[in-house]
């Protein structure tokens, strides 16, 4: 049986893409699917769309406190929030983050998961600013790339490739009808299926004839 593409557009700014992330990375080793990893830039598809950060209402965001703390315990990412995340947040750019994931990604694909999760870990985990160069080394470190390796990505971000890169991935997503992250594709049945939210993906698995076994499967044992 040919394997079903999923597509994952996400930026690290986002909590609830860091726990679609996890859960669909788990499930790259179970489903018969190929995950693929699309960083994009949240903030270009908040513009393009009219949408709002849903924080910037009261209640919601007070509701989304006590939510990302609910799911992040349920899924077992590690995210840490509180209220004054939503001023850090609102203060914090991550296109230089976006930009520098996107060189990894055009140039060492093999490292994408692992940067990607160290980023959201120093932003999410440990609530550190990865918009200064020395922040985005520091990551790119962590998630075991060379110095020499690093800095050369970071001089990338400012080339006209890796902008036209992720602004395309942005668009791409956009066209898809994403209008926030994280933003799944299933490719099924010849058209593609756009699920949105971190806890769209049980949704996914029916759709795509996979079986969900909760936000942490176990992977089965190999048969003998």
């Amino acid at each position: 049986m040919a394997r079903t593409l999923v597509e994952l557009f996400y930026d690290v700014v986002s909590p609830y893409s860091w726990l679609g992330f996890e859960v669909l990375c788990r499930y790259q080793h179970i489903w018969n699917i190929d995950l693929r990893l699309r960083p994009a830039f949240l903030g270009g598809i908040m513009q393009a769309t009219g949408n709002k950060p849903p924080a910037m209402l009261p209640k919601r965001a007070e509701y989304m406190l006590k939510d990302v703390k609910r799911m992040a315990k349920y899924y077992q990412v590690p995210v840490q929030i509180s209220e004054g995340d939503f001023q850090r947040i609102f203060g914090t750019s991550t296109l230089g983050a976006m930009r520098f994931i996107t060189a990894i990604d055009m140039t060492q694909p093999r490292y994408l998961e692992p940067l990607s999760r160290e980023f959201w870990i120093r932003f999410w985990s440990q609530r550190e600013d990865i918009s200064q160069p020395e922040n985005i080394l520091a990551v790119a470190g962590q998630a075991g790339l060379s110095s020499e390796l690093a800095q050369k990505l970071l001089e990338m971000i400012s080339s006209p490739a890796v902008k036209n890169r992720l602004r395309e991935t942005t668009e791409e997503a956009i066209k898809y009808g994403a209008f926030g992250m994280p933003a799944v594709v299933a490719h099924f049945n010849g058209e593609p299926h756009l699920f949105f939210g971190s806890d769209r993906l049980e949704l996914l698995s029916s759709v795509i004839g996979e079986k969900w076994l909760g936000p942490v499967p176990s992977v089965p044992s190999p048969k003998m």
